[in-house]
Parts: structure tokens; C-alpha cells; sequence
């Protein structure tokens, strides 16, 4: 019975897919929705996209054995990001009527830097999208039975089709229904675990005193792991394309502001739920961590302790959730492919070819990330892998080149290379303090100092240039 209703809401998906496959007729329709989206869908948007399966699955086991430290870094670092961006980033990059943040390095560098940005950008998704492709893969083998490698293809299959056929539109009017399952599942199920612990006390009477620390004591192997993760989640998450998607589909400045601001107090609140669930559950019946899976244990607890009917819903939000952070995240490496890769190399590409290539990028990215599914099966793991190197490499030029008149093309250039070879040098040898961190200092470092010593040839007030001009033009257009 419970298979039978996941089908059914499977179906309804893809049938919102189609519906919204309807209102495609160009390449930034299936991109940016026909830029018409209000506050409340950008921050629900966002909201949805990034409550995937770390939030759900991977969250609970390290909040079990590392306590609030933490709950620091994998829940309030996503809700500081987007903070941020709505604070100091939107309000000029809205102004500027891109498509993707790759379109800025174009304007305030140059067009190799706008390729050489997308590249990194394209290879960072696939191990994120693999990550939900696994936890969607534990969800069939826990419902319905479906082996682990069947259950990623089957879950690629579902996101690739209704991501494919209605873009934009079809990520956000899903988002939204998803994100109501979300919320209904989540909240019954808390009821459930709280009733039988009988409140929230017994369950932290029961933790430790180093449960409530809010900063690692492992030393300095703790201290490297938890830095690391910081950067990775706050400013690693900065310059990713699936935060702008939304804010470029804003139908205004405002709405894509508030939508950031809205999106980081969900970010804040109901993630917390599952980590609540989690430690619940594992209070209630410890042979859940037996099998060292700690992936698994909100899906085992939902078999354990409630009805058909409950089962059925929170499963469905589980799938929900998990089917928005992938079809968001599938959707902007394959816009950065059309638009950034494509469209500017190929002379008298009409705007429908660009559609049915950023439509076929979906499928590619699909297949890539199923390799790395298949590869690696740690959720947490894989989602940090896939910030790692757009915060050495991009991090960097993007904040630099917005805010500092004086950042070159030089200085960019050194942020990627040294960056990002300084991070994989690091990574290789295994050092001990994680490579994140020395990757991100060297690329900020040598964004400064190649900026200061080989300037662009322009002065520096007139290249602040293109960036201020488009941004100034767009807001006296408006007026």
C-alpha cells in the first residue's frame, strides 16, 4: 500500500513537470521562469532546493555523535549564507539582468574567465546531485525494496524527466507543493517521537555534558574538520548558481531580497526538525545505530513507529525534498552549460537551440552524477566535495570583483589556479589541517596580491566599470 501511494505522488510530479513544460518558449523561460517569481516562491525555492537529503538523512547521524558543534556548522552556515547574499550580493547582481553568476565574470573580467568560471562551476555539481540520487536510492530500498544501484537510475530517471521537459517553472511550482509535503511529514512525525519520549527534556537529559558544546574537543584534527566544513557551507555556497537561479527568476529587486531572507529563516528552523527526530529516535530505540548506517535512521524510524497512512506522507515528504534539491541543482550546471558554454562559442545559435542544448546538459549532468552515486554513498560527504572547489577557486574573484575596484583579471586568475592546485596539493599529501582551508586562504591571498601587482591596464575607477554600468543603467531604466 505504501509502494502504491509513493507511485501515485511519483506521477503527480512528473505530471507538474509536464503542466509546466507549457509555459517553455525560450531559452530564459526554462532558465529564469520568465523572471515572474514572487518573494514567497524564491524563498520557498530556496528553501526546498537546499532541504535535501543531507538536511534529512545525512544531518541526524552527525548531530547524534558530534552534538550542537554541529548543528553549527551544517545547519546556521546555510542560513548565515543566504543572510549574506540577500544583505551585500543580490541587490547588485539583480541590477546587472544576468543569467548566471558566470555572466559576471564575462562583465567585470573578461570571456576566459567567464569559461574557465563555468567549467569549475559545471564540475562541482555532479558529486551534490549524486548525493541526493543516494538518499533517494536508501528511500526505494527502504519502502519498496529496490536494490541501491536500481533505486539511483530510478530516482536520476525521475528528476532528469520533469527537469528536462519544464525548467525553471517545473522546479519552482513543484518546490512548492513538495515543500508542503515536507512540512506536514516532518512536524507528524515529530509529534510521534516526542510523544513517546514524552517532550523534548528526556531526550537531552539524557546526552552527555559535551553533547551542548558548541565547539569541537578532538583537538585539532576536530578543529580542521569543523573550520572546514564552516567555509564550506558559508562562503563555499556564496557563488553557487542555484541561489541566483532564484534570485534572477525574481520578478523584482525586492522580491529576490526577501526571498533570500525568508529562505534563510526556514533554513534555520526546519532543519532542526529531523536532527530533533533523529536523537528521538535513537533515545527511543538504540539498535537503530547497531547496523552503523546513522544514514538510515529517520527512514527506519518512520517504518518502526507509525501508521500506513503516516508512512505514506512522510515518506512522500522525504521523496519531496530530496526530488527539489536535485532538480534545482541539476538545473544550474546544465544553464551554465547553455548560456556560458555554448551560447558564446557557437556563432548564429538561435535561442532554440540554446534551449534544446541546456535541455540535453540535463541529461549529461544526470549521468555524471550517477557515476559518483555509484562511487561514493556518504551524503554529507559528497554534498561538502562539491563545495570544497567552488569556494578555492571562485569564491574569491566573485566577492572580490564585486566589492574591491582594484580587483584584475590577473588576480583572478591567480585565485582559481593557485587556489584550487593549492587544494589539491593539499588534498593528495593528506595533510592534516583539511585542504578547504588552506585552499581558501591562498586564493583570497593571491587574489590580492595578483591584483596589487599586475593591475588591468584600464584604471582601476573606470574598471570598476562595466559591473557599476550595467548595474546603473538597469536601476535608471526602472525609474
Amino acid at each position: 500500500m505504501v509502494s502504491f501511494f509513493i507511485i501515485f505522488y511519483l506521477l503527480i510530479t512528473l505530471g507538474i513537470g509536464f503542466w509546466a513544460s507549457k509555459k517553455i518558449k525560450t531559452s530564459g523561460d526554462f532558465a529564469l521562469a520568465g523572471k515572474s517569481l514572487t518573494t514567497s516562491l524564491v524563498g520557498v525555492t530556496l528553501f526546498a532546493t537546499w532541504f535535501g537529503s543531507s538536511q534529512i538523512m545525512g544531518n541526524p547521524g552527525y548531530f547524534i555523535v558530534d552534538g550542537f558543534s554541529s548543528y553549527i556548522t551544517l545547519i546556521l552556515a546555510a542560513g548565515i549564507c543566504l543572510y549574506i547574499v540577500g544583505q551585500f550580493y543580490a541587490k547588485k547582481l539583480y541590477r546587472m539582468n544576468i543569467v548566471t553568476i558566470n555572466d559576471f565574470f564575462r562583465i567585470r573580467f573578461n570571456k576566459k574567465l567567464e569559461t574557465a568560471s563555468s567549467l569549475i562551476m559545471v564540475f562541482s555539481y555532479p558529486h551534490w546531485i549524486a548525493a541526493q540520487f543516494v538518499a533517494l536510492a536508501y528511500l526505494f530500498n527502504t519502502v519498496m525494496g529496490i536494490p541501491f544501484g536500481y533505486g539511483i537510475l530510478l530516482g536520476a530517471s525521475i528528476v532528469v524527466f520533469y527537469t528536462y521537459i519544464g525548467g525553471m517553472w517545473a522546479v519552482a511550482y513543484t518546490d512548492m507543493v513538495q515543500s508542503i509535503m515536507i512540512l506536514l511529514g516532518l512536524f507528524i512525525l515529530l509529534f510521534e517521537v516526542l510523544h513517546k519520549t514524552q517532550g523534548i527534556l528526556p531526550i537531552f537529559e539524557s546526552q552527555s555534558p559535551e553533547f551542548f558544546k558548541l565547539t569541537p574537543q578532538g583537538g585539532l584534527d576536530s578543529w580542521s574538520e569543523y573550520i572546514a566544513l564552516l567555509l564550506a557551507f558559508t562562503a563555499g555556497t556564496i557563488p553557487v548558481q542555484e541561489i541566483y537561479q532564484r534570485v534572477f527568476s525574481a520578478k523584482n529587486e525586492k522580491a529576490a531580497r526577501n526571498g533570500l531572507f525568508l529562505g534563510a529563516i526556514l533554513m534555520v528552523i526546519m532543519p532542526s526538525i529531523p536532527l530533533i527526530i533523529g536523537l528521538g529516535g535513537v533515545y527511543l530505540y538504540p539498535e537503530l545505530l547497531a547496523n552503523g548506517n546513522s544514514q538510515d535512521i529517520i527512514p527506519s524510524l518512520v517504518k518502526i513507529m507509525t501508521s500506513v497512512p503516516v508512512q505514506v506522507l512522510f515518506y512522500g515528504a522525504m521523496i519531496s525534498a530530496i526530488l527539489s534539491t536535485s532538480s534545482g541543482a541539476l538545473l544550474a550546471p546544465a544553464t551554465v552549460i547553455g548560456e556560458n558554454l555554448i551560447k558564446p562559442n557557437l556563432k548564429n545559435f538561435s535561442d532554440k537551440n540554446v534551449l534544446l542544448f541546456t535541455r540535453l546538459s540535463v541529461i549529461l549532468i544526470a549521468a555524471i552524477s550517477c557515476y559518483f552515486a555509484f562511487d561514493d554513498s556518504d551524503i554529507v560527504g559528497l554534498v561538502a566535495a562539491s563545495l570544497s572547489l567552488i569556494l578555492v577557486c571562485l569564491f574569491a574573484p566573485f566577492t572580490f570583483g564585486l566589492f574591491w575596484k582594484k580587483a584584475s583579471v590577473t588576480g583572478a586568475w591567480s585565485a582559481m589556479i593557485i587556489g584550487g592546485l593549492t587544494w589539491f596539493g593539499c588534498y593528495m599529501v593528506d595533510t592534516r589541517i583539511d585542504a578547504t582551508i588552506y585552499g581558501t586562504v591562498v586564493s583570497c591571498l593571491s587574489m590580492i596580491v595578483g591584483s596589487v601587482l599586475v593591475p588591468d591596464k584600464i584604471k582601476a575607477q573606470e574598471k570598476t566599470g562595466e559591473v557599476n554600468t550595467v548595474v546603473d543603467q538597469v536601476a535608471f531604466e526602472k525609474q
